[in-house]
């Protein structure tokens, strides 16, 4: 069985259904192919009490651009998927849910897309002039090769697997990955009075709040967000995003030396295992010092800025996770952590995805399996990607820049249209 569409989604995630909807206001018949549910990402890879880390007034889509939240809040990964749906049957997309994308290739016509996919009806395909991958690029965890070297009793998880404390065994955990993801899990466990070891690296930290606003916001007045991707370099592009977390009403500042004060012992960047005895760089104080340091620099151009704009903005909050290191006491942190010695009884790796875009049959990955395009627009004519960070800008990555991004993306196709593809 095969239906024909003007364009074909793949996957019915923000990126999706934002395209979808850009497409059909130009006139396009739009099908959209999920291998899940509506936001399955949202809802499978996300934890309990996981929070959105961007504002509301960053989490619209095209068309709909109040989803009904305090927009200074943070919506729950439950509430964001219930606004997608909603968004869905709003603007009647097509999406058909259950149908998992096995292949993408030439349909044997000129310039023209056969999409296979698997449901519970059976095998069907879909033809189309044009295809657009919304399936982001967190496709399977990334977990370190020194995985195997772990002793068998040890229950391993991932950032997309872990769900709350109550599904780990007794004892201790160690999380690994210093990012959002893993400050965000410590917290988590912390809270429930577990005793965790936390393998941290460098990462920067962000005040949640500072001079009367999200840092979001003035991210957004610096002009951050809008940093072209081909004007940035590769160290920028690779950065992991800085601590913070969307948990409570305002969300809050997540720092290294918090988590200590908080009970959190503190590691280094894990090395190696060797006979159940974790190994951990020694530069846990530089980790520290950088965070600091990252955050002051944020703050330093947030002061300059409403300097220079004459903004009347009030003077900073009080933060005690934001403060420096030498506010704490000396933090210790462990080099060496002996599994057995500690009751360590799970690993939570939060060492973050990789992409897996193998089901495409045609020429648009590198060598690591990464797409190949430009602005999200590939080398082979009608195919385009969109949804994962740096596409274009600092803010492809999250639901913010989808708007920009789909608009480029169909003004491409509309160009294309007129010319009758032949390009």
């Amino acid at each position: 069985m095969s239906t024909h569409s003007d364009a074909v989604v793949i996957g019915a995630g923000q990126a999706g259904l934002g395209t979808a909807k850009v497409l059909a206001d130009r006139g396009l018949s739009v099908v959209v192919l999920e291998r899940g549910r509506i936001g399955e990402t949202w809802l499978s890879q996300r934890w309990d009490s996981f929070a959105l880390n961007t504002p509301n007034w960053m989490n619209t889509l095209p068309g709909l651009q109040d989803p009904g939240h305090d927009s200074e809040g943070f919506m729950s990964h439950v509430e964001l998927v219930h606004y997608f749906e909603s968004y869905a049957s709003t603007f009647d997309i097509d999406v058909r849910v259950g149908h998992n994308v096995t292949k993408v290739g030439h349909d044997g016509r000129q310039a023209g897309f056969a999409v296979e996919a698997n449901s519970d009806a059976g095998s069907e395909q879909f033809e189309s002039p044009y295809v657009v991958i919304a399936s982001g690029i967190a496709h399977q965890p990334k977990i370190p090769s020194i995985a195997s070297k772990l002793p068998d009793d040890i229950a391993q998880l991932s950032t997309g697997t872990y769900r709350s404390p109550a599904q780990l065994p007794d004892g201790s955990v160690l999380v690994v990955g210093g990012g959002q993801s893993g400050g965000q899990i410590v917290e988590d466990l912390l809270g429930a009075d577990r005793e965790v070891y936390f393998s941290t690296s460098k990462v920067g930290r962000v005040p949640r709040r500072y001079r009367g606003a999200d840092f979001m916001y003035w991210m957004l007045e610096l002009g951050i967000w809008d940093l072209p991707t081909n004007q940035v370099d590769a160290e920028m592009i690779l950065a992991t995003n800085p601590l913070t977390s969307g948990v409570g009403p305002r969300g809050h500042t997540i720092s290294f030396q918090q988590l200590a004060f908080d009970g959190a012992q503190l590691m280094g960047r894990l090395l190696d295992v060797e006979n159940a005895i974790v190994k951990a760089d020694d530069l846990g104080i530089e980790y520290l010092t950088f965070s600091d340091e990252f955050s002051a620099d944020l703050k330093h151009k947030i002061d300059e800025h409403i300097a220079e704009e004459g903004i009347d903005a009030p003077d900073a909050e009080t933060d005690s996770a934001d403060n420096d290191r030498s506010h704490f006491p000396e933090i210790q942190f462990v080099t060496e952590l002996d599994l057995e010695a500690a009751d360590v009884r799970t690993v939570i790796w939060c060492t973050g995805f990789s992409a897996d875009f193998s089901w495409i049959d045609l020429p648009v990955t590198d060598a690591v399996g990464m797409p190949i395009h430009k602005e999200g627009v590939s080398e082979v004519p009608g195919l385009y990607f969109i949804g994962f960070p740096w596409l274009a800008s600092r803010k492809s990555g999250v639901i913010f820049g989808i708007e920009e991004d789909a608009e480029r993306i169909a003004a491409d196709i509309g160009g294309k249209s007129e010319r009758g593809h032949s390009d």
